[in-house]
This record gives C-alpha cells, sequence and structure tokens, in this order.
C-alpha cells in the first residue's frame, strides 16, 4: 500500500531536517509531500534539498489555515492512504510500518503520539472528547486515513484555526468509522519550548474547541476533564486548562461565525 505522509509548515527550518531524516528511511512504498504556508524562513530551501536526493519527496505551496493546506497535499497525493504529520515532529523508525499494517483492517488509524521537550510539558494528556463511544482527539501529527475515508468526509473544514483535526475525526465517527488506535506507530512531538508559546497554544486549542460546538453543538457533556485531573494534576495542566478556556470565551465573543451551509 502506498501511504502518502502530508507535512505542514511554516517556518520550521530548526526542526524540518529531523523530521525529514526519519521520513525518507521509513519502509515503502511512500511519498512525502511537505505543503508550505509561507515560511519567511529556509524551510523551503532545505526541503528542495531533500526533494533533489529523495525523488518521493515533494515540496508544495499553498496559503491558508492548516486545514486548507492539508487538503491541498491530499488532492496531490498518489497513495491509497493518507498519513499526517507535523514539522516539529519525528518519526519512529517502524512509524509507517505500524500504520501500514492497521490500515489494511481499519479505514482510520491513530499512532502514539509521545510529547519530548521541556520535562513540565511532556506529560500533559489530552482533554478527551468522546463521540459515539470513540475519543475523537487524535492529534493529526499521528493519524492516517484510507483514501475513500478522508472522501467520504469532505476532508478537513477550512473555516477551524485549530481543532480541525478533532472536527475531521468526528464527522468520520459520525458517519459510522471507528479509530484504530496503534501503539507502536510512535511519533516524537516537540513541546512548546517557552512559557508564552505554552499559553498561545492552549489559548488557541480553547478557542478551537468553541469552533467545534458552533459547527456540532454543544459537547461539554462528552469531555472527561475530571478523568484526566484524577490521572494527572498539576500546575501547568491547571494553567492549560485556565487558558484555553479564555480562548473558548473569547472566540464565542469576537470569533469568526461559521459561514452558513
Amino acid at each position: 500500500m502506498l501511504i502518502s505522509i502530508i507535512v505542514t509548515v511554516r517556518n520550521e527550518e530548526n526542526n524540518i531536517r529531523d523530521l525529514l531524516d526519519s521520513l525518507v528511511t521509513q519502509e515503502g512504498p511512500l511519498e512525502v509531500l511537505v505543503v508550505d504556508s509561507g515560511s519567511a524562513d529556509r524551510t523551503c530551501s532545505i526541503v528542495d534539498d531533500y526533494a533533489r536526493r529523495y525523488p518521493f519527496v515533494r515540496l508544495l505551496r499553498h496559503g491558508g489555515t492548516r486545514g486548507e493546506s492539508r487538503n491541498h497535499g491530499v488532492a496531490r497525493a498518489k497513495g491509497e492512504a493518507v498519513a499526517f504529520t507535523d514539522g516539529d515532529c519525528i518519526a519512529n523508525p517502524f512509524w509507517l510500518r505500524g500504520l501500514r499494517l492497521a490500515l489494511t483492517s481499519a479505514k482510520i488509524v491513530a499512532g502514539k503520539t509521545i510529547q519530548i521537550g521541556y520535562k513540565p510539558f511532556e506529560g500533559l494528556e489530552r482533554v478527551e472528547l468522546i463521540y459515539h463511544g470513540s475519543d475523537v482527539t487524535f492529534p493529526s501529527c499521528n493519524l492516517a486515513y484510507r483514501r475513500d475515508a478522508f472522501g467520504s468526509t469532505g476532508g478537513f473544514d477550512p473555516w477551524f484555526v485549530t481543532a480541525e483535526d478533532i472536527d475531521l475525526n468526528l464527522r468520520a465517527v459520525g458517519a459510522g468509522n471507528g479509530i484504530e488506535s496503534v501503539q507502536d506507530a510512535i511519533i516524537y512531538h516537540r513541546t512548546r519550548d517557552s512559557l508564552y508559546d505554552f499559553l498561545r497554544q492552549a489559548f488557541w486549542n480553547g478557542a478551537g474547541r468553541k469552533q467545534l460546538t458552533l459547527k456540532h453543538g454543544a459537547l461539554w457533556a462528552r469531555y472527561r476533564p475530571l478523568e484526566m485531573f484524577r490521572r494527572h494534576v498539576t500546575l501547568w495542566s491547571v494553567a492549560r486548562l485556565a487558558v484555553a478556556l479564555l480562548g473558548y470565551l473569547g472566540y464565542k465573543m469576537f470569533g469568526r461565525p461559521r459561514p452558513a451551509s
């Protein structure tokens, strides 16, 4: 099975070599499509260098939201399945093998994402959202879809500033698809390396959760924040939740309304 790996990037010159080094050694067949959204650093020249050395690596340029960039990559992909990751990630050498094996029987596969970097941020867990019995918060830095399953959802919704992956998973599960979790398909994801970036990410994650409610209706009863706190409560988890709530309320008051369908 040919798998197309879609990577969306912007100003990732400090990280993109590590990611590409980890992708070009994956078990094939594969192709790597790096979709750049207006980088002002050396990201594109680094990707171009890899594309010259590895014919299965391609650089695409497309602005807009992450959802728009990912849709652009999928539209140009040749694989029977598409796998998503980010420019600040590193793939375990057996990542694609694990996804490919699971995709022979499942239409949607989520691998295991391990946070690396600033130690206090590494252990923070997702605030799970359970929909039709499935956790739909598996992030798109380690997510794979069979082409027919991705196409049937209509792809990523470009309206989302973040949480576009949760929205995609939610619609896919609502259409009757399950998400298979594969623990040996591992991606290492860098945590934010400053308090400002950490809180900024939390704020926009909260805004994305508000977008989910605007599109899908009230979802509060489907979250599991209390279970997360019972497992692991830290100053950082409390701070993240508080700032995310500010993002949620901020988008409610000042965010872009959802376009009429």
